[in-house]
């Protein structure tokens, strides 16, 4: 008894904890559909963090969220923004007024300031650009100016930036002069009178330094930096390989145009991871859950004709075995466990290449090791579940088939054989491919698991049934 009251207690102990949480987008939501001065409905507002009013702003109407961006300060709209992708956040800027979508837009980060422009009619998006300070505007024009696989387009100017000629005393001045404008503060970018970057300087080490000590000795010169017009692919190793808040971006003549932040950078990783796995699952680019038919059509289409094509020739190729097949009907049946097996390996071989090949740096005697490690993968356990196949699969035949032990094992013999092979086969062109589209130059994450497996669909048909016209019909004679 004592046990099921207390039982009961935790039951309602839990439920009220449940109760207890709060329900921030009902909330909000009262508020905007509440009546409530503008400036009451404010002062609530400004309660709530950026991300809840993401959240929220789809289940309002238009009309609804029209009322938010009028009673919302400018900071607290751009502060949520952030939180939007910029499709989203281009849909909701075009429902404000020119004026109200400026203070918006002068908030946000300039990446992020530059990506949902591009998100709204051109029209629109030339007016609020001319209605923005000049000093932002020109930020926005310059990060526009990059295209979008260019790690310039996501870096933004929101970074305290000093003269290596100061002294300590000087340094914090302007640190707190530029502070009102700038919250990547953490780091300190030193350049000199000519703008070109020099080094940087932890913001603990200046607030703790004496002022009569030289600004020289806290400086660090071996700072990682990147250049603006480097692709997000090719520095994207770089940029994982740091923990720093932020990293400058420089132009060719080793200026300092700005920094790509911590959670740029978080982006750019899952933006590139996004799209190997679209690549890899034989998408040209990724997909959404709102994509509309046409242009999830779009995206498919192309690697499904050229999988058809392969498919085509995988078909053709049977038909030359088929006097092989016509002799040996039984042989069909263990068709797919041959391919299953090619393309499950290929497509593994072909997940540990692209991983290995994020590494730039890699030596021809490394990727060849890699072959050579892949192959020995493929053969040990090719061997492992060619002598399984060998054993069940005689077995199988003997007793279901009711065929005798020497037919029933020179099959499964020939099944275990081909399946050694294929593996062995599939292993190898699971590397090479990725191998051979980084050597032209060519995204390795193309070679999509639907490529490989329909290419190792094609060795596997070959090897198996040239095995079987080999070992079963001239060799062994059975038929």
């Amino acid at each position: 008894m004592a046990e099921e009251t207390k039982l009961t207690d935790t039951a309602a102990d839990t439920e009220a904890a449940v109760a207890s949480i709060p329900d921030y987008e009902r909330e909000i939501i009262t508020i905007i559909r509440g009546n409530a001065s503008p400036k009451a409905m404010q002062q609530k507002l400004e309660g709530y963090h950026g991300k809840d009013i993401a959240e929220v702003m789809d289940a309002l109407t238009v009309q609804e969220r029209r009322r938010l961006y009028r009673v919302c300060a400018a900071d607290l709209l751009s502060e949520a923004f952030e939180y939007l992708d910029e499709a989203t956040a281009g849909i909701y800027l075009n429902e404000m007024d020119l004026s109200k979508a400026a203070e918006v837009v002068s908030q946000l980060e300039t990446d992020t300031a530059a990506d949902v422009l591009h998100e709204i009619a051109k029209d629109k998006r030339i007016l609020i650009i001319e209605a923005l300070p000049p000093d932002i505007r020109d930020e926005i024009r310059l990060i526009a100016s990059f295209d979008e696989d260019e790690i310039g387009s996501r870096m933004t100017t929101n970074c305290i930036v000093i003269r290596e000629n100061l002294s300590v005393k000087a340094a914090m001045s302007e640190l707190v002069r530029q502070a009102e404008d700038n919250d990547n503060i953490s780091t300190l970018f030193v350049v000199d009178e000519h703008r070109a970057f020099y080094g940087a300087i932890d913001l603990k080490e200046l607030i703790t330094a004496r002022s009569g000590q030289p600004l020289e000795s806290l400086i660090v010169t071996s700072f990682p930096y990147v250049y603006a017009h480097e692709t997000i692919d090719d520095c994207i190793e770089k940029l994982k390989d740091y923990s720093e808040d932020s990293i400058p971006v420089l132009d060719n003549s080793n200026r300092l145009l700005g920094v790509i932040t911590a959670k740029s950078i978080i982006e750019v990783v899952d933006d590139e991871m996004g799209e190997d796995y679209a690549r890899l699952a034989g998408l040209t680019a990724e997909e959404d859950l709102q994509e509309p038919l046409g242009q999830s059509m779009k995206k498919r289409l192309p690697w499904l004709l050229i999988l058809l094509a392969l498919g085509l020739v995988v078909s053709a190729v049977v038909g030359v075995f088929e006097r092989v097949i016509a002799q040996l009907t039984l042989i069909m049946a263990f068709q797919s466990l041959i391919l299953d097996m090619a393309g499950n390996v290929g497509t593994q071989s072909l997940a540990v290449t692209i991983r290995v090949l994020i590494d730039e740096n890699l030596t021809f005697k490394q990727k060849m090791h890699l072959v050579g490690k892949e192959m020995r993968v493929g053969f040990c356990n090719g061997l492992l579940l060619g002598s399984l196949s060998f054993l069940f699969v005689g077995v199988y035949i003997m007793l279901f088939k009711h065929r005798g032990a020497l037919f029933s094992f020179s099959v499964s013999g020939c099944i275990g054989i081909s399946l050694l092979l294929a593996m062995l086969i599939s292993s190898a062109v699971g590397t090479l491919i990725p191998l051979f589209f980084k050597k032209i130059k060519v995204d390795p994450a193309v070679a999509s698991g639907p490529l490989i497996t329909t290419i190792n669909d094609l060795v596997a048909v070959v090897t198996y049934y040239g095995m079987s016209w080999l070992l079963l019909l001239n060799v062994l004679k059975l038929a």
